[in-house]
Protein backbone atom coordinates (compact mmCIF):
# COMPACT_ATOMS: atom_id res chain seq x y z
CA UNK A 1 0.00 0.00 0.00
CA UNK A 2 2.66 2.69 1.07
CA UNK A 3 4.69 2.19 -2.52
CA UNK A 4 1.55 3.33 -4.63
CA UNK A 5 0.64 5.69 -2.33
CA UNK A 6 3.89 7.44 -2.92
CA UNK A 7 4.86 6.36 -6.33
CA UNK A 8 3.06 9.18 -7.92
CA UNK A 9 2.79 12.19 -5.13
CA UNK A 10 3.79 15.41 -6.21
CA UNK A 11 6.81 17.26 -6.29
CA UNK A 12 7.35 19.12 -2.86
CA UNK A 13 7.34 23.23 -3.04
CA UNK A 14 7.73 24.16 0.33
CA UNK A 15 9.91 22.71 3.08
CA UNK A 16 10.84 22.55 7.26
CA UNK A 17 13.88 22.10 8.95
CA UNK A 18 13.89 21.06 12.92
CA UNK A 19 17.66 20.91 14.11
CA UNK A 20 18.66 19.50 16.98
CA UNK A 21 22.19 19.58 18.56
CA UNK A 22 25.29 21.60 18.01
CA UNK A 23 25.98 24.55 16.13
CA UNK A 24 28.02 22.46 13.43
CA UNK A 25 24.07 20.46 13.09
CA UNK A 26 23.03 24.19 12.61
CA UNK A 27 25.00 25.14 10.01
CA UNK A 28 24.21 21.78 8.35
CA UNK A 29 20.46 22.69 8.00
CA UNK A 30 22.15 25.61 6.30
CA UNK A 31 23.37 23.22 3.66
CA UNK A 32 20.40 21.59 3.36
CA UNK A 33 18.19 24.85 2.75
CA UNK A 34 20.41 25.82 0.14
CA UNK A 35 20.20 23.19 -1.75
CA UNK A 36 16.33 22.76 -1.51
CA UNK A 37 15.77 26.54 -2.23
CA UNK A 38 18.27 25.74 -5.35
CA UNK A 39 15.99 23.34 -6.69
CA UNK A 40 12.82 25.53 -6.49
CA UNK A 41 11.64 24.63 -2.93
CA UNK A 42 10.73 27.77 -0.84
CA UNK A 43 11.06 27.65 3.21
CA UNK A 44 7.50 27.13 4.88
CA UNK A 45 6.26 29.28 7.99
CA UNK A 46 5.35 25.91 10.18
CA UNK A 47 5.38 22.21 10.30
CA UNK A 48 1.78 22.62 9.18
CA UNK A 49 2.25 24.23 6.19
CA UNK A 50 4.90 21.96 4.75
CA UNK A 51 5.63 19.48 1.52
CA UNK A 52 8.95 18.11 3.13
CA UNK A 53 9.85 17.80 7.06
CA UNK A 54 13.88 17.55 7.84
CA UNK A 55 14.43 16.56 11.14
CA UNK A 56 18.69 17.27 11.65
CA UNK A 57 19.31 15.04 14.51
CA UNK A 58 21.79 14.61 17.71
CA UNK A 59 23.54 11.83 18.95
CA UNK A 60 25.39 13.39 21.75
CA UNK A 61 23.52 12.53 24.08
CA UNK A 62 20.22 10.36 25.17
CA UNK A 63 17.64 13.00 25.26
CA UNK A 64 17.95 14.65 21.71
CA UNK A 65 17.68 10.50 20.46
CA UNK A 66 14.04 10.30 22.98
CA UNK A 67 13.12 13.87 21.44
CA UNK A 68 13.17 12.74 17.84
CA UNK A 69 11.36 9.01 18.56
CA UNK A 70 8.58 11.35 20.62
CA UNK A 71 8.03 13.66 17.99
CA UNK A 72 8.25 10.99 15.30
CA UNK A 73 5.22 8.96 16.68
CA UNK A 74 3.35 13.13 16.76
CA UNK A 75 4.19 13.50 13.31
CA UNK A 76 2.21 10.19 12.56
CA UNK A 77 -1.20 12.27 11.45
CA UNK A 78 0.66 15.04 9.98
CA UNK A 79 1.50 12.17 7.24
CA UNK A 80 -1.63 10.33 7.24
CA UNK A 81 -3.35 14.35 6.56
CA UNK A 82 -1.33 14.05 3.35
CA UNK A 83 0.37 10.58 2.19
CA UNK A 84 2.12 13.29 -0.48
CA UNK A 85 3.91 14.53 2.26
CA UNK A 86 7.73 13.82 2.75
CA UNK A 87 9.47 13.18 6.00
CA UNK A 88 13.24 12.93 6.01
CA UNK A 89 15.36 12.51 9.36
CA UNK A 90 19.39 12.74 9.13
CA UNK A 91 22.33 13.59 11.10
CA UNK A 92 24.35 12.31 13.89
CA UNK A 93 21.60 10.13 15.17
CA UNK A 94 20.87 8.28 11.85
CA UNK A 95 24.39 7.76 10.81
CA UNK A 96 24.62 5.43 12.92
CA UNK A 97 23.45 2.71 10.59
CA UNK A 98 21.72 0.37 13.38
CA UNK A 99 19.49 3.22 14.97
CA UNK A 100 18.36 4.04 11.12
CA UNK A 101 17.15 0.54 10.55
CA UNK A 102 15.58 0.59 14.02
CA UNK A 103 13.76 3.77 12.92
CA UNK A 104 12.71 2.26 9.59
CA UNK A 105 10.98 -0.20 11.51
CA UNK A 106 9.31 1.42 14.03
CA UNK A 107 8.13 4.25 12.01
CA UNK A 108 6.87 3.76 8.80
CA UNK A 109 5.86 7.32 7.53
CA UNK A 110 9.09 8.15 7.24
CA UNK A 111 10.51 8.01 3.91
CA UNK A 112 14.45 9.41 4.16
CA UNK A 113 16.75 8.18 6.85
CA UNK A 114 20.45 10.15 5.86
CA UNK A 115 23.12 10.42 7.75
CA UNK A 116 25.88 12.85 7.89
CA UNK A 117 28.29 12.34 5.09
CA UNK A 118 26.06 11.87 2.72
CA UNK A 119 24.19 15.52 3.04
CA UNK A 120 25.42 17.17 0.16
CA UNK A 121 23.32 14.48 -1.64
CA UNK A 122 20.11 14.68 -0.55
CA UNK A 123 17.87 16.45 -3.44
CA UNK A 124 19.22 13.18 -5.22
CA UNK A 125 17.91 11.06 -1.96
CA UNK A 126 14.95 13.01 -1.96
CA UNK A 127 14.49 12.01 -5.96
CA UNK A 128 14.93 8.57 -5.82
CA UNK A 129 12.20 8.53 -2.66
CA UNK A 130 9.27 10.31 -4.37
CA UNK A 131 10.34 8.56 -7.40
CA UNK A 132 9.99 4.80 -6.19
CA UNK A 133 7.92 5.37 -3.33
CA UNK A 134 10.16 3.04 -1.06
CA UNK A 135 11.91 4.51 2.19
CA UNK A 136 15.43 5.59 1.56
CA UNK A 137 18.27 4.45 3.73
CA UNK A 138 21.85 5.98 3.31
CA UNK A 139 24.58 6.02 5.84
CA UNK A 140 27.74 5.44 3.87
CA UNK A 141 30.85 7.81 2.97
CA UNK A 142 29.55 8.57 -0.76
CA UNK A 143 31.46 11.71 -0.87
CA UNK A 144 32.75 14.00 1.91
CA UNK A 145 33.86 17.36 0.31
CA UNK A 146 31.51 19.87 1.31
CA UNK A 147 33.02 23.01 -0.48
CA UNK A 148 30.86 24.78 -3.16
CA UNK A 149 27.42 23.66 -1.62
CA UNK A 150 25.09 26.25 -1.60
CA UNK A 151 24.45 28.03 1.49
CA UNK A 152 20.77 29.56 3.17
CA UNK A 153 22.04 31.30 5.99
CA UNK A 154 19.55 32.26 9.03
CA UNK A 155 21.06 35.43 10.09
CA UNK A 156 21.75 38.07 7.87
CA UNK A 157 25.09 39.40 9.86
CA UNK A 158 26.12 36.38 11.75
CA UNK A 159 27.70 33.65 9.91
CA UNK A 160 28.91 29.90 10.63
CA UNK A 161 32.41 28.80 8.33
CA UNK A 162 33.04 25.29 8.89
CA UNK A 163 37.18 25.27 9.08
CA UNK A 164 37.68 21.10 10.37
CA UNK A 165 35.37 18.25 10.00
CA UNK A 166 35.64 14.87 12.08
CA UNK A 167 37.24 14.14 15.50
CA UNK A 168 40.37 12.04 15.65
CA UNK A 169 40.29 12.36 19.74
CA UNK A 170 38.28 9.27 20.51
CA UNK A 171 37.08 10.96 24.25
CA UNK A 172 36.00 7.71 26.08
CA UNK A 173 32.63 8.75 26.51
CA UNK A 174 32.04 10.32 22.84
CA UNK A 175 29.93 8.94 19.37
CA UNK A 176 30.97 12.31 17.48
CA UNK A 177 34.50 10.77 15.34
CA UNK A 178 32.18 7.47 15.16
CA UNK A 179 29.47 9.72 13.30
CA UNK A 180 31.26 12.39 11.95
CA UNK A 181 34.33 10.73 10.76
CA UNK A 182 38.07 11.55 11.41
CA UNK A 183 39.38 15.25 10.82
CA UNK A 184 39.59 16.58 7.82
CA UNK A 185 40.85 20.42 7.41
CA UNK A 186 39.28 22.82 4.54
CA UNK A 187 42.37 24.42 2.83
CA UNK A 188 43.11 27.73 4.43
CA UNK A 189 42.61 29.82 1.03
CA UNK A 190 38.76 28.15 1.04
CA UNK A 191 37.75 29.58 4.50
CA UNK A 192 39.86 32.91 3.95
CA UNK A 193 37.79 33.77 0.80
CA UNK A 194 34.86 32.45 2.36
CA UNK A 195 35.36 34.89 5.07
CA UNK A 196 36.03 37.64 2.92
CA UNK A 197 32.78 36.95 0.61
CA UNK A 198 31.18 37.65 3.65
CA UNK A 199 31.98 40.61 4.93
CA UNK A 200 31.65 42.29 1.52
CA UNK A 201 28.08 40.68 1.52
CA UNK A 202 27.67 42.94 5.16
CA UNK A 203 28.14 40.12 7.42
CA UNK A 204 29.90 41.64 10.54
CA UNK A 205 30.32 38.33 12.82
CA UNK A 206 31.84 34.87 11.94
CA UNK A 207 32.05 31.94 14.18
CA UNK A 208 34.57 29.11 12.76
CA UNK A 209 32.94 25.38 13.51
CA UNK A 210 35.20 21.95 14.13
CA UNK A 211 34.46 19.36 16.61
CA UNK A 212 38.11 20.54 17.37
CA UNK A 213 39.20 23.79 15.88
CA UNK A 214 42.68 23.72 17.73
CA UNK A 215 43.03 20.28 15.22
CA UNK A 216 43.11 22.54 11.95
CA UNK A 217 45.51 22.02 9.41
CA UNK A 218 47.40 18.85 11.15
CA UNK A 219 45.99 16.42 8.01
CA UNK A 220 47.51 19.43 5.40
CA UNK A 221 50.39 18.89 3.52
CA UNK A 222 52.83 22.45 4.83
CA UNK A 223 52.79 24.19 7.79
CA UNK A 224 49.21 25.70 8.45
CA UNK A 225 47.81 25.43 11.61
CA UNK A 226 45.04 26.98 13.56
CA UNK A 227 46.86 30.09 14.80
CA UNK A 228 47.82 30.80 10.94
CA UNK A 229 44.45 30.70 10.06
CA UNK A 230 43.11 33.01 12.97
CA UNK A 231 45.99 35.33 12.07
CA UNK A 232 45.03 35.19 8.26
CA UNK A 233 41.10 35.92 9.06
CA UNK A 234 42.10 38.95 11.31
CA UNK A 235 43.33 40.68 8.50
CA UNK A 236 39.46 40.83 7.29
CA UNK A 237 38.59 45.01 7.46
CA UNK A 238 34.89 43.87 6.79
CA UNK A 239 34.53 41.28 9.81
CA UNK A 240 34.38 43.08 13.40
CA UNK A 241 34.57 40.01 15.29
CA UNK A 242 35.49 36.16 14.92
CA UNK A 243 34.80 33.51 17.24
CA UNK A 244 35.44 30.18 17.22
CA UNK A 245 34.14 26.86 18.88
CA UNK A 246 34.75 23.83 20.07
CA UNK A 247 37.88 23.41 21.54
CA UNK A 248 39.74 21.03 22.97
CA UNK A 249 42.17 22.20 25.71
CA UNK A 250 45.30 19.92 24.92
CA UNK A 251 45.25 21.24 21.56
CA UNK A 252 45.37 24.74 22.27
CA UNK A 253 49.04 26.04 21.81
CA UNK A 254 50.30 29.36 23.63
CA UNK A 255 50.52 30.65 20.01
CA UNK A 256 46.99 31.03 19.51
CA UNK A 257 46.33 32.88 22.79
CA UNK A 258 49.10 35.17 21.34
CA UNK A 259 47.40 35.32 17.97
CA UNK A 260 44.17 36.51 20.07
CA UNK A 261 45.67 38.83 21.82
CA UNK A 262 47.45 40.96 19.00
CA UNK A 263 44.22 40.96 16.85
CA UNK A 264 41.43 43.03 17.22
CA UNK A 265 38.80 41.90 16.13
CA UNK A 266 38.79 37.80 17.70
CA UNK A 267 36.98 37.72 20.38
CA UNK A 268 38.19 37.26 24.24
CA UNK A 269 36.44 34.20 24.60
CA UNK A 270 37.64 30.94 25.40
CA UNK A 271 35.00 28.17 25.66
CA UNK A 272 37.78 25.43 26.57
CA UNK A 273 35.39 22.31 27.87
CA UNK A 274 37.47 20.51 30.84
CA UNK A 275 34.49 17.90 31.78
CA UNK A 276 36.34 16.76 35.22
CA UNK A 277 38.94 17.94 37.65
CA UNK A 278 39.61 14.70 38.61
CA UNK A 279 42.77 13.14 36.96
CA UNK A 280 41.46 9.69 37.16
CA UNK A 281 38.58 10.58 35.92
CA UNK A 282 39.93 12.47 32.90
CA UNK A 283 42.29 9.47 32.49
CA UNK A 284 39.53 7.24 32.42
CA UNK A 285 38.05 10.02 29.94
CA UNK A 286 40.94 9.78 27.53
CA UNK A 287 41.13 13.41 27.47
CA UNK A 288 45.07 13.58 27.06
CA UNK A 289 45.54 16.59 29.81
CA UNK A 290 45.97 16.89 33.45
CA UNK A 291 44.08 19.19 35.84
CA UNK A 292 47.46 20.98 36.81
CA UNK A 293 47.92 21.46 32.88
CA UNK A 294 44.23 22.58 32.40
CA UNK A 295 44.98 24.94 35.27
CA UNK A 296 48.39 26.49 33.86
CA UNK A 297 46.49 27.12 29.99
CA UNK A 298 43.94 29.00 31.95
CA UNK A 299 46.51 31.07 33.73
CA UNK A 300 48.70 31.62 30.35
CA UNK A 301 45.34 32.61 28.90
CA UNK A 302 45.16 35.35 31.61
CA UNK A 303 48.73 36.44 31.62
CA UNK A 304 47.79 37.63 27.94
CA UNK A 305 44.07 38.86 27.85
CA UNK A 306 43.40 39.84 31.68
CA UNK A 307 39.66 40.59 30.88
CA UNK A 308 39.56 37.26 29.07
CA UNK A 309 36.02 35.29 29.77
CA UNK A 310 36.60 31.29 30.60
CA UNK A 311 33.85 28.98 29.89
CA UNK A 312 33.57 25.40 30.53
CA UNK A 313 32.00 21.95 29.63
CA UNK A 314 31.42 19.31 32.75
CA UNK A 315 30.13 15.61 32.39
CA UNK A 316 28.83 14.92 36.10
CA UNK A 317 28.66 10.86 36.99
CA UNK A 318 31.05 9.32 35.01
CA UNK A 319 31.28 5.84 35.52
CA UNK A 320 33.55 5.25 38.45
CA UNK A 321 33.37 8.86 39.96
CA UNK A 322 33.57 9.12 43.43
CA UNK A 323 32.64 11.41 45.45
CA UNK A 324 36.46 12.36 46.35
CA UNK A 325 36.30 12.97 42.35
CA UNK A 326 33.06 15.54 42.91
CA UNK A 327 34.89 17.50 45.27
CA UNK A 328 38.39 17.91 42.98
CA UNK A 329 35.88 19.21 40.60
CA UNK A 330 33.89 21.40 42.81
CA UNK A 331 37.37 22.72 44.02
CA UNK A 332 38.91 23.34 40.35
CA UNK A 333 35.82 26.00 40.15
CA UNK A 334 36.69 27.31 42.95
CA UNK A 335 40.16 28.01 41.72
CA UNK A 336 39.68 28.89 38.23
CA UNK A 337 36.39 30.98 38.77
CA UNK A 338 34.76 30.34 35.27
CA UNK A 339 31.90 32.43 33.58
CA UNK A 340 29.62 30.20 33.03
CA UNK A 341 29.80 26.52 32.77
CA UNK A 342 27.39 23.82 31.10
CA UNK A 343 27.14 20.88 32.95
CA UNK A 344 25.28 17.74 31.92
CA UNK A 345 25.20 14.26 33.55
CA UNK A 346 26.80 11.73 32.23
CA UNK A 347 24.60 9.49 28.83
CA UNK A 348 25.84 6.28 28.08
CA UNK A 349 26.35 5.61 24.10
CA UNK A 350 26.30 2.93 22.30
CA UNK A 351 29.53 1.63 21.36
CA UNK A 352 31.62 3.88 23.12
CA UNK A 353 34.53 2.17 25.43
CA UNK A 354 32.59 4.19 28.83
CA UNK A 355 29.51 2.36 28.10
CA UNK A 356 31.31 -1.04 29.00
CA UNK A 357 32.91 0.89 32.16
CA UNK A 358 31.18 -0.63 35.07
CA UNK A 359 30.74 1.25 38.50
CA UNK A 360 27.83 3.42 36.82
CA UNK A 361 26.92 6.27 39.16
CA UNK A 362 23.21 5.74 40.13
CA UNK A 363 21.00 8.85 38.78
CA UNK A 364 19.89 10.43 42.01
CA UNK A 365 23.61 10.83 43.35
CA UNK A 366 24.37 12.20 39.70
CA UNK A 367 21.48 14.60 40.01
CA UNK A 368 22.50 16.23 43.58
CA UNK A 369 26.01 16.45 42.20
CA UNK A 370 24.85 18.75 39.09
CA UNK A 371 22.92 20.67 41.07
CA UNK A 372 25.33 21.06 43.77
CA UNK A 373 28.06 22.33 41.26
CA UNK A 374 25.19 24.75 39.61
CA UNK A 375 24.73 26.26 42.57
CA UNK A 376 28.38 27.18 43.30
CA UNK A 377 28.75 27.86 39.51
CA UNK A 378 25.92 30.62 39.24
CA UNK A 379 27.22 31.71 42.66
CA UNK A 380 30.74 32.62 40.86
CA UNK A 381 29.36 33.79 37.44
CA UNK A 382 27.26 36.48 39.54
CA UNK A 383 30.28 37.73 41.02
CA UNK A 384 31.91 37.91 37.62
CA UNK A 385 29.17 39.43 36.27
CA UNK A 386 28.41 42.42 39.43
CA UNK A 387 31.85 42.96 38.97
CA UNK A 388 31.12 45.06 35.17
CA UNK A 389 28.32 47.08 36.83
CA UNK A 390 29.40 50.88 35.85
CA UNK A 391 31.69 49.84 33.35
CA UNK A 392 31.11 50.48 29.09
CA UNK A 393 30.97 46.96 26.73
CA UNK A 394 30.91 46.81 22.92
CA UNK A 395 27.88 44.88 22.05
CA UNK A 396 26.42 43.50 18.55
CA UNK A 397 23.03 43.95 18.50
CA UNK A 398 21.36 40.19 17.91
CA UNK A 399 17.21 41.54 17.72
CA UNK A 400 14.68 41.61 20.12
CA UNK A 401 14.77 40.13 23.32
CA UNK A 402 13.16 36.56 23.15
CA UNK A 403 11.96 36.79 26.87
CA UNK A 404 11.20 40.64 26.56
CA UNK A 405 9.66 42.41 23.42
CA UNK A 406 9.85 45.62 24.74
CA UNK A 407 14.10 44.58 25.11
CA UNK A 408 16.84 44.24 22.16
CA UNK A 409 19.62 41.52 23.22
CA UNK A 410 22.90 41.53 22.22
CA UNK A 411 26.24 39.86 23.39
CA UNK A 412 29.72 41.41 24.80
CA UNK A 413 33.42 40.63 23.11
CA UNK A 414 33.44 38.27 25.96
CA UNK A 415 29.67 36.47 24.61
CA UNK A 416 28.00 37.70 27.81
CA UNK A 417 24.66 38.37 26.92
CA UNK A 418 22.88 42.23 27.59
CA UNK A 419 19.34 42.85 27.43
CA UNK A 420 18.91 47.13 26.76
CA UNK A 421 15.71 49.03 25.50
CA UNK A 422 16.67 50.57 22.04
CA UNK A 423 15.39 50.93 18.17
CA UNK A 424 14.86 47.67 16.36
CA UNK A 425 16.80 49.21 13.57
CA UNK A 426 20.04 48.69 15.99
CA UNK A 427 20.06 45.12 14.78
CA UNK A 428 23.23 44.22 13.36
CA UNK A 429 25.28 47.23 14.68
CA UNK A 430 27.93 47.62 16.63
CA UNK A 431 27.10 49.78 20.17
CA UNK A 432 28.84 50.78 23.38
CA UNK A 433 26.86 49.59 26.59
CA UNK A 434 27.00 50.99 30.07
CA UNK A 435 25.92 47.81 32.18
CA UNK A 436 23.58 49.13 34.85
CA UNK A 437 22.90 45.52 36.28
CA UNK A 438 23.89 41.97 36.56
CA UNK A 439 22.68 38.67 36.68
CA UNK A 440 23.94 35.04 36.65
CA UNK A 441 23.12 34.71 32.64
CA UNK A 442 22.97 37.91 31.19
CA UNK A 443 23.31 41.55 32.22
CA UNK A 444 21.38 44.94 31.55
CA UNK A 445 22.51 48.34 30.21
CA UNK A 446 21.64 51.34 28.15
CA UNK A 447 23.34 52.32 25.27
CA UNK A 448 26.08 54.73 25.46
CA UNK A 449 26.33 55.53 21.25
CA UNK A 450 26.59 53.25 18.40
CA UNK A 451 30.00 52.22 16.89
CA UNK A 452 28.77 51.53 13.14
Amino acid sequence: MRCCLLHHINKPHSYYIITLGCQINDHDSELLAGQLKEEGLFPAPCIDTADLLIINTCAVRKKPEDKVSTLLGELIPWKKERPDRMLAVGGCMVQQRDVADRLARKFKHVDILFGTHVLPHFTRLLEMARNTGKIVIETGEVDLDREGLPVSRKNRFQAWVPVIYGCNNFCSYCIVPHVRGRERSRPLHQIVNEVKELGQSGYREVTLLGQNVNAYGKDLAGENRFHQLLDELSKVPEISRIRYMTSHPRDFEERIIDVIARSENICEHFHLPIQSGSNRILKKMNRGYTREYYIRLVETIREYIPDAAITTDFIIGFPGEEEEDFMETMALIEEIRFDAAFSFLYSERRGTPASKMKNKIPREVKRARIMDLNRKQQEIGLQINSELVGSVAEVLVEGVSKNDPHKLTGRTRTNKLVHFKGNPDMEGHLIDLRIEQAGTWHLSGEPEKERI
